[in-house]
């Protein structure tokens, strides 16, 4: 029970009943109040800093969650650059090698994606910007790596289907069958200075003649366009030159026949003609040249079909001898 507060009043000699103004009450709940209010904001963040909500408490796994998927995400990029480096050192050191291409350079493969400014959003993130920003960076650098070895690879994927195409072209077998063959290959008249058949001197012999009967089939050495086909009735004789482009050429003299024309495409191992004994000659053979960059060079080294590496030394041991040749 509330006690009444009394004063003395010295005017009317008396005690009388203390009334507080209203002005001082309106005061005193106020601060009442306030006391309250602050109180209750107190003890709000006390319980939401040290007794979070059971809707906080599952934010709060689910960010750790998130955290370790990105520490996960995190070492997968950094196995996957691993394993793209080991790509690209293979390419450096086989396949660019390989097709006489310089490697990739090494400030473009290890090159940044761009400056700090762009990852500024991620480091407004206090707990977790520091690994958002590395993984991100990583990322950018891997699919930066990724596209830079993808058109290494179109490159490369470009020059091997010309080194096929090359390889195609270039000269590589005997123009006649060894089985269709006269007498021994072994026993060919080779490039170099020989004895010639009719003038009896020594004059350089810029082919290899295949003694073969006549009309035994003459196949291309490699892809090309035939060039010239001509009829002579002295030196080559019937003749076909055959451009297998890359700066290579090949000659077949004194045929008997040319089944070819002028313009026509050629696959490797096309019968193009038959020999025979046209031109100047003493017998039934094929006279064979190889040309590179207009130079006439020994056929012997691009007659690489059927031999193993003993088998081509004696046949180019043998195709070296000095004897007489047939034209």
């Amino acid at each position: 029970m509330r006690k009444d507060l009394f004063y003395y009043n010295k005017q009317t000699l008396r005690y009388e009943k203390l009334v507080e103004p209203l002005k001082l009450k309106v005061l005193k709940i106020t601060g009442y109040t306030l006391g309250i209010l602050s109180l209750a904001v107190v003890f709000a963040v006390l319980i939401f800093n040290f007794y979070p909500s059971p809707k906080e408490e599952a934010l709060q796994r689910e960010l750790q969650q998130m955290e370790l998927h990105y520490m996960t995400l995190s070492d997968e990029v950094d196995k996957m650059s691993k394993v793209l480096n080991n790509v690209q050192e293979r390419d450096a050191g086989v396949h660019r090698m390989l097709f006489g291409m310089e490697p990739i350079d090494e400030a473009v493969w290890n090159g940044g994606v761009g400056g700090s400014e762009k990852y500024d959003f991620l480091t407004k993130f206090k707990n977790s910007g520091a690994l958002l920003l590395s993984t991100t960076e990583k990322a950018d650098k891997l699919k930066l790596q990724l596209t830079t070895q993808s058109i290494s690879l179109d490159e490369i994927e470009e020059q091997a289907a010309q080194k096929e195409e090359m390889l195609a072209c270039i000269p590589a077998i005997k123009p006649v069958r060894e089985d269709k063959l006269k007498r021994s290959i072994r026993a060919l008249s080779g490039f170099g200075m020989r004895l010639h058949p009719i003038h009896k001197i020594r004059k350089m012999h810029a082919g290899i003649d295949f003694t073969a009967p006549t009309g035994t089939a003459i196949q291309a050495t490699g892809n090309g366009k035939v060039v010239k086909v001509q009829h002579k009735r002295t030196g080559y004789g019937t003749h076909i030159v055959i451009d297998h482009g890359f700066g290579y050429k090949t000659l077949y003299a004194h045929l008997s026949s040319a089944s070819v024309k002028v313009g026509q495409t050629i696959k490797r191992g096309e019968t193009i003609g038959k020999v025979g004994n046209t031109g100047t000659s003493t017998a039934p053979h094929l006279h064979y040249e190889v040309h590179h960059l207009d130079k006439k060079v020994n056929p012997i080294h691009y007659c690489l079909d059927g031999l193993s590496p003993e088998e081509y030394q004696t046949l180019a041991n043998m195709a070296s001898t000095s004897n007489q040749s047939f034209d």
